[in-house]
Protein backbone atom coordinates (compact mmCIF):
# COMPACT_ATOMS: atom_id res chain seq x y z
CA UNK A 1 0.00 0.00 0.00
CA UNK A 2 1.16 3.60 -0.81
CA UNK A 3 1.20 5.71 2.14
CA UNK A 4 1.99 8.95 0.50
CA UNK A 5 1.20 9.72 -3.78
CA UNK A 6 1.83 12.70 -5.34
CA UNK A 7 1.17 13.60 -9.10
CA UNK A 8 2.20 17.03 -10.75
CA UNK A 9 2.68 18.24 -7.26
CA UNK A 10 3.37 21.75 -7.35
CA UNK A 11 4.09 25.00 -4.93
CA UNK A 12 4.48 28.29 -6.43
CA UNK A 13 5.33 31.47 -4.00
CA UNK A 14 4.44 34.37 -6.63
CA UNK A 15 6.66 33.41 -9.60
CA UNK A 16 9.04 30.68 -7.74
CA UNK A 17 8.11 27.47 -7.65
CA UNK A 18 9.54 25.61 -4.02
CA UNK A 19 7.85 22.39 -5.24
CA UNK A 20 7.49 22.18 -9.40
CA UNK A 21 5.68 19.27 -10.85
CA UNK A 22 6.34 16.35 -8.65
CA UNK A 23 5.74 13.12 -8.71
CA UNK A 24 6.46 10.22 -6.07
CA UNK A 25 5.00 7.22 -4.70
CA UNK A 26 6.10 6.28 -1.04
CA UNK A 27 5.44 2.86 0.16
CA UNK A 28 4.18 2.37 4.04
CA UNK A 29 6.14 1.31 6.67
CA UNK A 30 9.29 2.18 5.48
CA UNK A 31 11.93 5.23 6.25
CA UNK A 32 12.80 7.10 3.10
CA UNK A 33 15.71 9.94 3.50
CA UNK A 34 14.60 13.32 1.62
CA UNK A 35 17.62 14.66 0.72
CA UNK A 36 18.91 18.00 -1.28
CA UNK A 37 20.66 20.91 -1.10
CA UNK A 38 19.16 24.13 1.05
CA UNK A 39 16.73 25.92 -1.21
CA UNK A 40 15.89 22.35 -2.93
CA UNK A 41 12.17 22.17 -2.29
CA UNK A 42 12.43 19.44 0.62
CA UNK A 43 10.76 21.29 3.59
CA UNK A 44 7.96 22.72 1.07
CA UNK A 45 7.84 19.15 -0.05
CA UNK A 46 6.89 17.92 3.64
CA UNK A 47 4.81 20.81 4.58
CA UNK A 48 2.49 19.40 1.92
CA UNK A 49 2.72 15.62 3.00
CA UNK A 50 1.92 17.15 6.42
CA UNK A 51 -1.23 18.96 5.10
CA UNK A 52 0.43 22.30 6.86
CA UNK A 53 0.41 23.89 2.91
CA UNK A 54 -2.40 23.89 0.10
CA UNK A 55 -0.90 22.82 -3.50
CA UNK A 56 -1.05 25.01 -6.24
CA UNK A 57 -1.42 22.79 -8.57
CA UNK A 58 -1.64 18.99 -9.15
CA UNK A 59 -2.59 16.08 -6.38
CA UNK A 60 -1.81 14.86 -3.29
CA UNK A 61 -2.66 11.52 -1.28
CA UNK A 62 -1.57 10.91 2.22
CA UNK A 63 -2.97 7.82 3.87
CA UNK A 64 -5.44 7.33 1.15
CA UNK A 65 -6.77 11.33 1.29
CA UNK A 66 -5.94 14.63 0.20
CA UNK A 67 -3.88 15.91 3.35
CA UNK A 68 -4.85 19.75 3.89
CA UNK A 69 -7.35 20.78 6.22
CA UNK A 70 -8.05 16.37 6.16
CA UNK A 71 -9.06 15.29 9.95
CA UNK A 72 -7.68 11.75 9.31
CA UNK A 73 -4.29 12.86 8.42
CA UNK A 74 -3.74 15.26 11.07
CA UNK A 75 -4.47 12.80 13.29
CA UNK A 76 -2.12 10.02 11.98
CA UNK A 77 0.99 12.58 11.11
CA UNK A 78 3.32 14.46 13.18
CA UNK A 79 6.04 16.57 11.41
CA UNK A 80 8.90 17.38 13.51
CA UNK A 81 11.48 20.10 13.01
CA UNK A 82 13.77 22.87 14.68
CA UNK A 83 10.92 25.72 14.32
CA UNK A 84 8.11 23.68 16.03
CA UNK A 85 5.71 26.14 18.56
CA UNK A 86 4.76 24.31 21.38
CA UNK A 87 2.99 26.02 24.26
CA UNK A 88 5.25 28.32 26.52
CA UNK A 89 2.80 28.11 28.96
CA UNK A 90 3.30 24.66 30.04
CA UNK A 91 6.43 22.78 30.82
CA UNK A 92 8.33 20.65 28.68
CA UNK A 93 6.93 17.30 30.91
CA UNK A 94 3.43 18.77 31.34
CA UNK A 95 3.77 19.21 26.77
CA UNK A 96 4.78 15.99 27.00
CA UNK A 97 1.61 14.48 29.13
CA UNK A 98 -0.94 16.45 26.57
CA UNK A 99 0.43 14.41 23.96
CA UNK A 100 -0.39 11.79 26.14
CA UNK A 101 -3.83 12.57 25.45
CA UNK A 102 -3.54 13.41 22.00
CA UNK A 103 -2.01 10.74 20.12
CA UNK A 104 -3.72 7.27 20.41
CA UNK A 105 -0.39 5.89 19.88
CA UNK A 106 1.46 7.65 21.99
CA UNK A 107 4.24 5.57 24.64
CA UNK A 108 4.62 7.64 27.85
CA UNK A 109 6.80 4.65 28.98
CA UNK A 110 9.04 5.25 25.93
CA UNK A 111 8.90 9.37 26.48
CA UNK A 112 9.66 9.29 30.03
CA UNK A 113 12.73 6.83 29.64
CA UNK A 114 14.63 8.89 26.84
CA UNK A 115 13.32 12.20 29.01
CA UNK A 116 15.44 10.95 31.61
CA UNK A 117 18.34 9.17 29.35
CA UNK A 118 18.72 12.99 27.84
CA UNK A 119 18.61 14.52 31.11
CA UNK A 120 16.13 17.39 30.91
CA UNK A 121 14.82 19.41 33.45
CA UNK A 122 10.59 18.79 33.82
CA UNK A 123 10.35 22.21 34.98
CA UNK A 124 12.26 23.90 31.88
CA UNK A 125 10.13 25.64 28.96
CA UNK A 126 10.22 24.84 25.76
CA UNK A 127 10.85 28.22 24.63
CA UNK A 128 14.09 28.62 27.03
CA UNK A 129 16.05 25.28 26.03
CA UNK A 130 18.86 25.54 23.58
CA UNK A 131 19.05 24.85 20.26
CA UNK A 132 20.45 21.10 20.73
CA UNK A 133 17.76 20.59 23.48
CA UNK A 134 15.02 21.78 21.56
CA UNK A 135 16.21 19.62 18.78
CA UNK A 136 16.08 16.38 21.81
CA UNK A 137 12.77 17.52 23.09
CA UNK A 138 11.11 17.14 19.41
CA UNK A 139 12.71 14.38 18.56
CA UNK A 140 10.81 12.30 22.01
CA UNK A 141 7.84 13.88 20.60
CA UNK A 142 7.89 12.63 16.97
CA UNK A 143 9.50 8.89 18.97
CA UNK A 144 7.09 8.73 21.51
CA UNK A 145 3.68 9.35 19.32
CA UNK A 146 4.36 6.79 17.05
CA UNK A 147 2.08 8.00 14.57
CA UNK A 148 1.40 5.88 11.24
CA UNK A 149 3.06 8.90 9.35
CA UNK A 150 6.09 10.53 11.35
CA UNK A 151 8.25 13.46 9.19
CA UNK A 152 11.60 14.72 10.78
CA UNK A 153 12.59 17.57 8.94
CA UNK A 154 16.39 18.05 9.90
CA UNK A 155 15.66 17.01 13.24
CA UNK A 156 19.38 16.76 14.70
CA UNK A 157 20.02 20.75 13.95
CA UNK A 158 21.84 21.78 16.88
CA UNK A 159 22.45 18.24 18.03
CA UNK A 160 26.51 17.45 18.86
CA UNK A 161 27.99 14.03 17.66
CA UNK A 162 26.69 11.80 20.53
CA UNK A 163 23.32 12.82 20.39
CA UNK A 164 22.75 12.44 17.08
CA UNK A 165 23.98 9.07 16.82
CA UNK A 166 21.59 8.00 19.97
CA UNK A 167 18.91 9.43 17.94
CA UNK A 168 19.28 7.43 14.90
CA UNK A 169 19.83 4.45 17.26
CA UNK A 170 16.75 5.11 19.17
CA UNK A 171 14.75 5.62 15.89
CA UNK A 172 15.66 2.39 14.14
CA UNK A 173 15.24 0.48 17.40
CA UNK A 174 11.67 1.93 17.93
CA UNK A 175 11.03 1.58 14.34
CA UNK A 176 12.02 -2.29 14.50
CA UNK A 177 9.99 -2.71 17.00
CA UNK A 178 6.65 -0.72 15.82
CA UNK A 179 6.70 -0.11 11.91
CA UNK A 180 5.39 2.92 10.51
CA UNK A 181 6.16 5.37 7.46
CA UNK A 182 8.53 7.92 8.37
CA UNK A 183 10.28 10.80 6.03
CA UNK A 184 13.48 11.74 7.57
CA UNK A 185 15.04 14.81 5.61
CA UNK A 186 18.81 15.58 6.18
CA UNK A 187 21.70 17.36 4.39
CA UNK A 188 24.11 14.43 6.02
CA UNK A 189 22.91 10.89 3.99
CA UNK A 190 26.46 9.60 5.01
CA UNK A 191 24.59 9.83 8.79
CA UNK A 192 21.66 8.37 7.60
CA UNK A 193 22.95 5.86 5.23
CA UNK A 194 22.23 2.35 7.38
CA UNK A 195 19.12 3.48 8.38
CA UNK A 196 17.00 4.33 5.36
CA UNK A 197 15.55 1.98 3.19
CA UNK A 198 14.80 4.23 0.43
CA UNK A 199 16.27 7.89 -0.88
CA UNK A 200 14.37 10.69 -2.41
CA UNK A 201 16.47 13.52 -4.12
CA UNK A 202 14.80 16.53 -4.63
CA UNK A 203 16.59 19.01 -6.94
CA UNK A 204 15.12 22.42 -8.02
CA UNK A 205 11.76 21.02 -6.93
CA UNK A 206 11.05 17.74 -8.45
CA UNK A 207 12.19 14.29 -7.76
CA UNK A 208 15.11 13.50 -9.25
CA UNK A 209 15.75 10.29 -8.01
CA UNK A 210 13.50 7.97 -5.98
CA UNK A 211 15.56 4.74 -5.74
CA UNK A 212 16.39 2.24 -2.23
CA UNK A 213 19.88 2.54 -0.97
CA UNK A 214 21.46 -0.26 -2.47
CA UNK A 215 20.77 1.09 -6.25
CA UNK A 216 21.95 4.59 -5.25
CA UNK A 217 25.19 2.74 -4.36
CA UNK A 218 25.85 1.02 -7.43
CA UNK A 219 24.45 4.12 -9.80
CA UNK A 220 27.33 5.77 -10.47
CA UNK A 221 30.76 4.84 -10.80
CA UNK A 222 34.07 6.87 -10.74
CA UNK A 223 36.87 6.74 -13.79
CA UNK A 224 40.39 8.01 -13.43
CA UNK A 225 43.03 8.39 -15.64
CA UNK A 226 45.11 10.78 -18.01
CA UNK A 227 43.17 14.59 -18.90
CA UNK A 228 42.71 13.54 -22.68
CA UNK A 229 41.95 10.03 -22.63
CA UNK A 230 39.08 10.66 -20.04
CA UNK A 231 37.41 13.52 -22.37
CA UNK A 232 37.74 11.26 -24.93
CA UNK A 233 36.36 8.03 -23.31
CA UNK A 234 33.09 9.89 -21.93
CA UNK A 235 31.63 11.36 -25.23
CA UNK A 236 27.88 10.03 -25.06
CA UNK A 237 28.07 9.15 -21.58
CA UNK A 238 25.92 10.78 -19.13
CA UNK A 239 28.60 12.10 -16.38
CA UNK A 240 27.57 13.19 -13.21
CA UNK A 241 30.67 15.13 -12.14
CA UNK A 242 33.73 15.73 -13.13
CA UNK A 243 36.86 17.58 -11.48
CA UNK A 244 40.66 18.06 -12.95
CA UNK A 245 43.32 16.68 -10.72
CA UNK A 246 46.96 17.20 -10.03
CA UNK A 247 49.58 15.34 -13.47
CA UNK A 248 47.87 16.39 -15.95
CA UNK A 249 44.62 13.90 -14.53
CA UNK A 250 40.92 13.92 -14.17
CA UNK A 251 38.24 12.16 -12.15
CA UNK A 252 34.68 11.74 -13.43
CA UNK A 253 31.24 10.13 -12.19
CA UNK A 254 29.22 8.14 -14.82
CA UNK A 255 25.89 6.12 -14.81
CA UNK A 256 27.72 2.43 -13.73
CA UNK A 257 25.53 1.04 -16.68
CA UNK A 258 27.77 2.75 -19.14
CA UNK A 259 30.88 1.37 -18.02
CA UNK A 260 32.25 -0.45 -21.21
CA UNK A 261 35.40 -2.28 -21.20
CA UNK A 262 37.41 0.54 -23.17
CA UNK A 263 38.03 2.07 -20.54
CA UNK A 264 40.69 -0.61 -20.04
CA UNK A 265 42.62 0.11 -23.35
CA UNK A 266 42.58 3.97 -21.85
CA UNK A 267 44.00 3.69 -19.70
CA UNK A 268 41.91 4.47 -16.92
CA UNK A 269 40.97 2.92 -13.31
CA UNK A 270 37.42 2.71 -11.82
CA UNK A 271 36.28 2.70 -8.17
CA UNK A 272 32.95 2.88 -6.46
CA UNK A 273 31.23 6.22 -5.49
CA UNK A 274 29.74 6.25 -1.83
CA UNK A 275 25.51 6.73 -1.66
CA UNK A 276 26.60 10.10 -0.19
CA UNK A 277 28.94 11.24 -2.57
CA UNK A 278 26.65 10.48 -4.93
CA UNK A 279 23.67 12.02 -3.65
CA UNK A 280 25.88 14.70 -3.94
CA UNK A 281 27.16 14.75 -7.70
CA UNK A 282 23.41 14.01 -8.25
CA UNK A 283 21.78 16.92 -6.81
CA UNK A 284 25.12 19.73 -7.21
CA UNK A 285 24.94 22.82 -9.88
CA UNK A 286 28.75 22.65 -10.90
CA UNK A 287 30.12 20.30 -13.08
CA UNK A 288 33.85 20.92 -10.87
CA UNK A 289 31.87 22.44 -7.65
CA UNK A 290 33.98 24.93 -5.60
CA UNK A 291 37.32 24.64 -7.95
CA UNK A 292 35.02 26.29 -10.56
CA UNK A 293 35.80 29.04 -8.71
CA UNK A 294 39.39 29.20 -8.72
CA UNK A 295 39.79 28.78 -12.72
Amino acid sequence: MKAITCTHLTKSYGNKKAVNDLAVSIEENKITGVIGRNGAGKTTFLQLVAGFIKQSEGKIHVLGEPPFNSLKASANTIFINDTMNLPTSLTIYEILKMGNEFYPNWDMELAERLFDYFSLDRSQRHDRLSKGMKSTFNMIVGLASRCPLTIFDEPTTGMDASVRSDFYRALLKDYLAHPRTILLSSHHLNEIEELIEDVLLIKDGTNHLHVSVSDLKEYGIGVQGESTNLEAWLKGKDVFHKRELPMNKAYAVVKKEQLDPNYKQAGLEVAAVSATDMSMYLTGTSEGGIDDVFK
